[in-house]
């Protein structure tokens, strides 16, 4: 008689009943501020310091012990230099963590914390994990420069799929041709992140997410080009601009409208300085547990984590990834555009929030309330942070774009929803009773 296949499983393998029972909640979440790169007070810190700087503040937020974190997933957008040796593990360690916890780096560009925080979330749920945590980290500043060299092309996509190797500019200029965006509402909703987010900051909506951090920056003399060393603290973000006017906005020339010579590029060119998100430098993390370890520690989590779904969209618009992965979040959990309260929707361009707003029929008051990427900076790899933080007792959304059209649902004291646009689609649920 053939021995049943149960008593054929190693020892760990018939808990596994046990945990898909299991529920992964959101004990705490810390960040930096978010500095502008290369200028900013974060242009010479490295990965790891900011990361473990988030990584040691979210684990002392939750009260819990080091050694109790099994792994660490950290997201990055760009995976090399001084974010990359495997920043996860080093992030681990620099924050404390004993050499037991473990760590892994995932890139999925702006999606790349969302991704991290699920994968936090699976390793609870599917592998019984007590505790993991799920973050995100960007260097602009030491990495772009270093690190980016260019793309190397394969041929056979290049013929069928051009658009993977295609700047984001010239997507987002893509999505407002392809789909009638002027470029007077491009403008028009820069203005309204930028007045959103200073009157978030002006009533410390933000304070409470920001772990200062002390550092120690580049600073160049802009007459003799000198280069001095100068201490500073990063108590909160410093990327927008409070004093952004329409027209100041207007007058601004389309980053690809002209060649370097002058000549016509993209006389349909829409995307500028002032409807783009600056780049910045900062990192952020969350702890993820199991439910009933939370409970019987007496933590009160910020979210449920309920599912991550992918979805894809054409490479040479990206941009538009939400509005795929939104209602294929939305259906699997029977909810509709209409049940979500709060919607942070990715503002790399403002070209994507404005198309997935008007693809998915979102309220415009119940977007971005707070402002966004436009005018604190693009931090795909930051995002989950956010998401997670601030009133809790509302249900929000939030979609971001990379190229695939990633989304994260987060759902905290009734239903909410976060998601994002990379090359496919993805989203994650979270939510709380």
């Amino acid at each position: 008689t053939p021995t049943p296949a149960a008593a054929r499983l190693p020892p760990f393998a018939t808990t596994m009943s046990l945990i898909s029972g299991r529920t992964a909640v959101i004990a705490s979440t810390a960040r930096t501020g978010l500095a502008k790169s290369f200028r900013g007070k974060f242009n010479d810190t490295h990965g790891a310091a900011m990361t473990g700087h988030a990584i040691q503040h979210a684990i002392e937020r939750a009260g819990i012990d080091p050694a109790e974190v099994e792994d660490v997933f950290i997201g990055c957008g760009i995976p090399e230099g001084a974010t990359g040796m495997n920043i996860a593990r080093n992030a681990a360690l620099w924050a404390g963590c004993p050499v037991t916890t473990s760590g892994a780096t995932i890139n999925r560009f702006c999606s790349s914390g969302l991704q991290a925080v699920a994968s936090a979330a699976h390793t609870v749920l599917a592998e019984g994990s007590p505790v993991a945590i799920g973050g995100g980290v960007d260097s602009i500043s030491l990495c772009q420069p270093g690190m980016v060299k260019g793309v190397v092309t394969e041929k056979k996509l290049m013929k069928t799929y051009p658009g993977i190797w295609m700047p984001m500019i010239n997507t987002a200029d893509i999505v407002a041709e392809r789909y009638g965006v002027s470029r007077e509402d491009l403008d028009q909703y820069s203005l309204l992140s930028q007045q959103r987010t200073a009157a978030a900051q002006a009533a410390g909506l933000y304070d409470a997410e920001i772990a200062p951090m002390d550092t120690v920056m580049n600073v160049v003399d802009r007459e003799t080009k000198e280069v001095s060393r100068v201490e500073v603290t990063v108590t909160h973000d410093d990327c927008n601009r409070p004093d952004t006017t329409y027209e100041a906005l207007a007058g601004m020339t389309p980053i690809m409208r002209f060649k370097k010579d002058g000549s016509d590029l993209n006389p349909n060119a829409t995307v500028t300085a002032g409807n783009a998100s600056q780049l910045s430098d900062g990192a952020a993390a969350q702890v993820v547990m199991e439910e009933k370890l939370a409970q019987q520690k007496g933590i009160e989590a910020l979210g449920i984590f309920k599912g991550f779904v992918v979805g894809g969209c054409e490479p040479d618009e990206m941009g538009i990834g939400p509005a795929v992965a939104v209602p294929r979040l939305l259906s699997r959990h029977g909810l509709t555009v209409d049940d979500i309260d709060l919607w942070e929707l990715n503002e790399a361009f403002a070209v994507v929030a404005l198309e997935n707003q008007r693809r998915l029929g979102i309220d415009p008051e119940k977007m971005n309330v707070n402002g966004g990427s436009i005018s604190i900076g693009e931090w795909g790899a930051l995002r989950p942070y956010h998401i997670i933080s601030g009133d809790i007792e509302r249900p929000r959304c939030t979609p971001l774009a990379d190229g695939d059209g990633h989304l994260a649902l987060d759902i905290r004291r009734g239903t909410a929803c976060a998601a994002t646009a990379t090359a496919t689609a993805t989203a994650t649920a979270t939510a709380t009773a």
